[in-house]
């Protein structure tokens, strides 16, 4: 027998291209359903984790399932608006403990997630390096963002527009980094944490100008009196927050009006949960409570009947792919037959044969086995990222 493999082998080593193009496509059959369950498994987990720790959402009315995405795991999909009100109102019901979120920014390819410290304590983080934000400009990064963008505490970070063309003049916010997270293994990792605040600043509901009172160019003011001082658009406004400028910065409007994306709801117990979420029901027209963990699951749902289908697609697929190898076989042993009359006419027996060829399909067998298995621990190392990247970002 070990006569059979070594010749095997030898074989295999001469016939190199087509022993490769075997391995391959044995290898691609078999990591595929289980690529897929892993796969599956992790977004499973990843979405569930989120979900069954957020007890109750509120935000617009409309697709509740971009408002779960958007607000736990900052997709790019946006729900409608409420504003500040919608705050007040959970916070006045002593229900629940509201935490605001405003999620419509980015700084360079990550989201801007505007809150409030509250929102560390709900998902216990922790700060590895410096501290949290205290004041308008200052933010929180997650160390995926630390790591990519190679940022440490005291360096800036740049809010980036919505489109190239800002007519209404909202410049890009200079942001400075006051603390990094510890390692959360969850979308907080790339994201950036500012105070709510911040991110109306960034929309350009707040600025920061110079002292209209020390203005020198007289054709930068249009009109003054003793009570109003309007100027022209000429005038200096500052896209960078520090303790010389902070003064100046102010919000016009009624704050409670301002947006907002979503309010985390913290009920005190199931009782209160519950009545909050009647009153919803019954008295908001234009606003929605969810329970994410139900949204998720409705979700998977889904994604489970989708992947019965792919099972089967793929199952198909594997016994094409398995015909079509035993045909290469078929053919290269027809080919292949003066070798195997040579081998019969030098004395061996037909026995020897169908070892030999046995211990050729084993070899090939075994090089997929390994280039499967080599595969799937690679993708077990990187599924939390891959999951991000394809079905939850």
């Amino acid at each position: 027998m070990i006569d059979s493999f070594y010749l095997a082998w030898r074989y295999i080593v001469f016939n190199r291209v087509k022993t490769i193009t075997l391995v391959l496509c044995i290898s691609l059959i078999s990591f595929l359903p289980f690529s897929l369950k892993i796969l599956l498994k992790e977004s499973e987990h990843q979405l569930m984790s989120r979900a069954i720790t957020t007890p109750l959402l509120v935000g617009a009315k409309g697709n509740s399932l971009d408002l779960v995405m958007n607000s736990l795991y900052f997709s790019k999909e946006k729900p409608d608006f409420i504003s500040m009100k919608a705050v007040e109102k959970v916070m006045d019901s002593y229900l629940a403990l509201p935490i605001p979120l405003y999620t419509r920014f980015h700084a360079r390819k990550y989201p801007i997630v505007g809150t409030t410290v509250d929102y560390f304590e709900f998902r216990q983080h922790n700060i590895a390096d410096g501290r949290s934000f205290a004041m308008l400009g200052e933010a929180v990064i997650g160390v995926g963002v630390a790591t990519q963008l190679n940022l440490k505490v005291g360096d800036s970070l740049l809010s980036s527009p919505e489109n190239l063309f800002d007519l209404a003049g909202v410049y890009p916010l200079k942001m400075t980094v006051t603390g990094i997270l510890k390692k959360t293994n969850s979308v907080d990792d790339k994201a950036v944490f500012v105070d709510l605040k911040t991110t109306w600043v960034i929309q350009g509901l707040g600025h920061g100008h110079q002292d209209v009172k020390t203005i020198q160019d007289k054709s930068d003011v249009l009109s003054r009196s003793d009570k109003l001082v309007t100027t022209s658009t000429k005038i200096k406004q500052y896209t960078e927050i520090n303790l010389d400028n902070l003064d100046s910065f102010h919000f016009h409007g009624d704050p409670s009006i301002y947006p907002l994306t979503a309010i985390i709801a913290i009920p005190q117990d199931d009782k209160s949960a519950t009545i909050l979420r009647g009153r919803y029901l019954s008295e908001q027209k234009n606003k929605q409570i969810v329970r994410p963990k139900r949204v998720i699951e409705d979700l998977l749902g889904n994604i489970f009947q989708i992947k019965e289908f792919i099972d089967a697609v793929v199952f198909i697929v594997a016994i094409a792919m398995v015909l079509a190898i035993f045909l290469v076989f078929s053919l290269s042993f027809r080919l292949r037959q003066k070798e195997i009359n040579t081998i019969l006419h030098l004395g061996c027996s037909r026995g020897t044969v169908v070892q030999l060829i046995v211990a050729e399909i084993f070899i090939i067998a075994i090089f997929s086995g390994l280039l499967c298995f080599s595969s799937l621990l690679v993708l077990q190392n990187f599924q939390g990222e891959i999951v991000h990247k394809l079905f939850i970002s």
